[in-house]
C-alpha cells in the first residue's frame, strides 16, 4: 500500500511526542520532591540520565529490536536488520502508515514510552544507588527487558493478536502501557529493591518527603503528557484518541478522591502527597483500558484504583522490602488492576475502532469484558499477559541487578547514604545552606 501522508494526524503525534517526551522531566520532579533534601538531585538526574541513555540507542538498535519483524508470531524479539541508526527507512513502514504518520515521528513518538518506563524504575531504589551503575543498568535493561514485552505486545510478537493467548482466548488489550510500561517497571522496581537492600533507617526513622509543591507539579504535568501517552497511542486525531482523551481525564480524577477517601478513613485527613499520588495510580490503571473502556469503565477503573494502590503503598513495611517511592504499590499494582479490570469493563461496542498498537488489526479482535456480556475469555487473556510480563521482567531484571552488583556494585558505601549521596556521587547540592 502506498503511504499517503495524513498532516492532521501527523501534527497531532508530534504534539503528543512532546507530551510524553515532558513526562520524564516531570517524573524528575515528582520523584525528586519525594525524597530527602539531601538527594534529591540523585534522584532528579536518574530521571534525566534515562532520557540520553535510551533515546541514543533506541536509533542505533533498540527500535529494531523491539518493532522489527519476528520470524513468526511467536518471536521473542524483532529483527533489526535494515533498521540500524534508522536512516533511509520508507514511510511504508511505519507501524502507523495506515494512519499516514511517517515512519520517523511514529519512531520518537515510542522512543519516549521507552525513556519513561525505565526512569520509573529509580524511584524504588532512592537514596541508595550509584549513579554510573543506574546509568549503564538503563542500556541493558532496555534491551534485555523492554525491547522483548513491548515486542510480544505491540510489535506482532506472543502476547499480540497473532499469538498463542489470542488463538486459544482472546487478544489481550494493552493499548499505551499496562504492561510494556506499568507492570514492567514495577517488577523491575521489585527486583531492584531486594537486590540492592533497605535504606539505613528504613522503617525505623522518618523518611518524609522534602518538597511536597514539587511532587504535586510533577503530579499536574504527568497528567498533563499523559494525554499524549494515551490518546496519542491511537496514531490519529480521531474518536477513538477522543475516548482514550475523555477516559484519561475522569479515571485519574476519581482515583485522586478513591485515594483521600482511604486517607481520611484511616488516617483521619487526607494529603497533598496522597492526592498527587492517587492522580497517577489512576493514569496508570486507565492507561492499557484507556480506549476499551466507556465513561463508566473508567470511572470504576480510576475510583478502585486509587483505593486498592493507597492500601498496596503500606505493604512494603509489612513485607520488608524498601520500595522508596512506591513504584510497585502504585505502577506495579495499578497496572495489574487496570489490565485485569479491562476483563470486566471493556466495551468495544461503544464507537471506537481495534486499531490501537501501532494499527496492528490482523489476526482475531479481542472480545467484550465480562460485564458488557463477553464472558470470562478477555479476563483470562488479561491476566495471563500481565503474569507473563511480570515474570520476564522480574527475572531478567534480578539477573541484570546482580551482575552490575557483582560487577562494579550498585550501592553507595553506608557513609555516603548518610552524608548525602547528591555531594558523593554529583559534587553539589541542591540547596546551599542560608550564610
Amino acid at each position: 500500500m502506498e503511504f499517503a501522508l495524513d498532516t492532521g494526524n501527523t501534527a497531532w503525534m508530534i504534539s503528543a511526542t512532546a507530551l510524553v517526551l515532558l513526562m520524564t522531566p516531570a517524573l524528575a520532579f515528582f520523584y525528586g520532591g519525594m525524597v530527602r533534601t539531601k538527594s534529591v538531585l540523585n534522584m532528579m538526574m536518574m530521571s534525566f540520565v534515562s532520557l540520553g541513555t535510551v533515546a541514543v540507542i533506541w536509533v542505533i538498535y533498540v527500535y529494531g529490536l523491539t518493532f522489527g519483524p519476528g520470524s513468526s508470531s511467536s518471536s521473542i524479539i524483532g529483527n533489526p536488520s535494515g533498521l540500524i541508526g534508522l536512516n533511509g527507512v520508507d514511510d511504508t513502514n511505519s507501524l502507523a502508515a495506515g494512519s499516514g504518520v511517517p515512519f520517523l515521528v511514529m519512531v520518537a513518538f515510542q522512543a519516549t514510552f521507552a525513556i519513561i518506563t525505565v526512569a520509573l524504575i529509580s524511584g524504588s531504589i532512592a537514596d541508595r544507588t550509584k549513579f554510573l551503575s543506574w546509568s549503564i543498568f538503563t542500556i541493558l535493561w532496555i534491551t534485555l527487558v523492554y525491547a522483548p514485552i513491548a515486542h510480544a505486545v505491540w510489535g506482532g510478537g506472543l502476547l499480540g493478536p497473532l499469538g498463542p493467548i489470542a488463538e486459544h482466548l482472546s487478544v489481550p488489550i494493552d493499548f499505551a502501557g499496562g504492561t510494556v510500561v506499568h507492570i514492567n517497571a514495577g517488577a523491575a522496581g521489585l527486583a531492584l529493591a531486594l537486590v540492592l537492600g533497605r535504606r539505613k533507617g528504613f522503617g525505623k526513622e522518618p523518611m518524609r518527603p522534602h518538597n511536597l509543591p514539587f511532587v504535586m507539579l510533577g503530579a499536574a504535568l504527568l497528567w498533563f503528557g499523559w494525554f499524549g501517552f494515551n490518546a496519542g497511542s491511537e496514531f490519529a486525531a480521531d474518536a477513538t484518541a477522543g475516548r482514550a482523551f475523555l477516559n484519561t481525564t475522569v479515571a485519574p480524577a476519581f482515583a485522586l478522591l478513591g485515594w483521600l477517601l482511604v486517607e481520611k478513613i484511616r488516617d483521619g485527613r487526607p494529603t497533598s502527597l496522597g492526592a498527587a499520588s492517587g492522580i497517577v495510580a489512576g493514569l496508570v490503571a486507565v492507561t492499557p483500558a484507556a480506549a476499551s473502556v466507556d465513561t463508566w469503565g473508567a470511572l470504576s477503573i480510576g475510583f478502585i484504583a486509587g483505593i486498592v494502590c493507597s492500601l498496596a503503598v503500606g505493604l512494603k513495611y509489612k513485607l520488608g522490602f524498601d520500595d522508596s517511592l512506591d513504584v510497585v504499590g502504585v505502577h506495579f499494582v495499578g497496572g495489574w488492576v487496570g489490565t485485569l479490570l479491562i476483563g470486566f469493563f471493556a466495551n468495544l461496542n461503544e464507537g471506537t475502532t481495534w486499531a490501537p498498537n501501532l494499527g496492528n488489526t490482523e489476526g482475531p479482535l479481542p472480545h467484550n469484558g465480562l460485564f458488557y456480556g463477553g464472558g470470562w475469555s478477555q479476563l483470562g487473556a488479561q491476566g495471563i499477559a500481565a503474569l507473563a510480563a511480570t515474570v520476564v521482567s522480574f527475572v531478567i531484571t534480578l539477573g541484570i541487578a546482580i551482575a552490575i552488583k557483582k560487577v562494579i556494585g550498585f550501592r553507595v558505601t553506608e557513609a555516603v547514604e548518610v552524608a548525602g549521596i547528591d555531594l558523593a556521587e554529583h559534587g553539589e547540592t541542591a540547596y546551599e545552606e542560608a550564610k
